[in-house]
């Protein structure tokens, strides 16, 4: 009977201690659910100040070109392209080998020379339609947001509520570094193929110059520096079936009736 009453007492504080990790973890669930709520009520106003944040941070961390030739060449490839859908559009100049350039939702927009180097200024042109058209599409917008849910800056946007928190400069480094390797769908990279299509064309510039500057890409990627070659097929590990949307382009523009420049 003793050793009965005993068993009872361990079946019981058993029990009780798995009653109360459950409910420790279902506090932390719930927790954790709360402030993924709360960051998903950052409207679009607070998402582009956290994104202004982050691309200054980039700027801090890369050298941006003031002057000289890389910087003339690119304001005269974007002269007259001022924003998109109402936001402003500013362009840079960073000074690396790596072939690269991305556009943010808050509508700063950087290339890199080492982009330049290997291209045509149409086909940077290509390049850039491309890439606003993410910004466009809100795809660089809803990304971001995405990063912020799945990084440090959780626990500090969600205990402000609805006001802007301060991130540190660590997790605003974290967050550019997300922008720049940003990884779309095969959707969302057709949708934005199609929006650079249509920008080329409204540019009176040769539609084709879009599928030529992913050639490029693809061209410098076996007999470029290692630098460069690096930095493309980064570039195409985030753009995937690259030869499929250079098909699709090419086949666009000359159902279309455009003929392709010579090289």
């Amino acid at each position: 009977m003793h050793m009965d009453m005993k068993k009872l007492v361990y079946i019981i504080a058993a029990a009780l201690a798995i009653t109360s990790c459950a409910s420790l973890n279902q506090a932390r669930l719930l927790q954790g659910g709360a402030k993924v709520a709360q960051a998903l009520t950052l409207d679009e106003s607070q998402l582009k100040a956290y994104v202004t944040q982050s691309v200054a941070q980039l700027d801090k961390q890369n050298t941006v070109l003031t002057s000289g030739s890389y910087v003339t060449r690119l304001n005269n490839i974007v002269k007259g392209i001022n924003s998109v859908d109402g936001t402003p559009l500013t362009f840079k100049v960073y000074k690396t080998n790596e072939v690269n350039a991305f556009a943010c939702a808050d509508g700063n927009v950087r290339v890199y020379t080492g982009l330049m180097d290997v291209m045509t200024d149409e086909e940077v042109l290509g390049v850039l339609g491309h890439e606003i058209g993410h910004v466009a599409l809100k795809h660089t917008l809803n990304a971001y947001k995405q990063a912020i849910l799945s990084s440090a800056a959780l626990d500090a946007v969600a205990s402000t509520g609805n006001v802007a928190a301060a991130l540190t400069d660590s997790v605003l480094g974290q967050l550019a570094e997300s922008m720049v390797s940003a990884k779309y769908s095969r959707k969302q990279e057709t949708q934005a193929d199609d929006y650079g299509y249509e920008f080329l064309k409204s540019k009176n510039k040769n539609p084709y110059y879009m599928a030529m500057a992913f050639e490029q890409l693809m061209a410098k990627s076996g007999s470029g520096t290692a630098t460069q070659a690096s930095s493309i097929q980064q570039l195409f590990s985030s753009h995937p079936d690259t030869q499929s949307r250079i098909d699709r382009v090419n086949k666009k523009a000359a159902k279309e009736g455009f003929t392709r420049p010579a090289k």
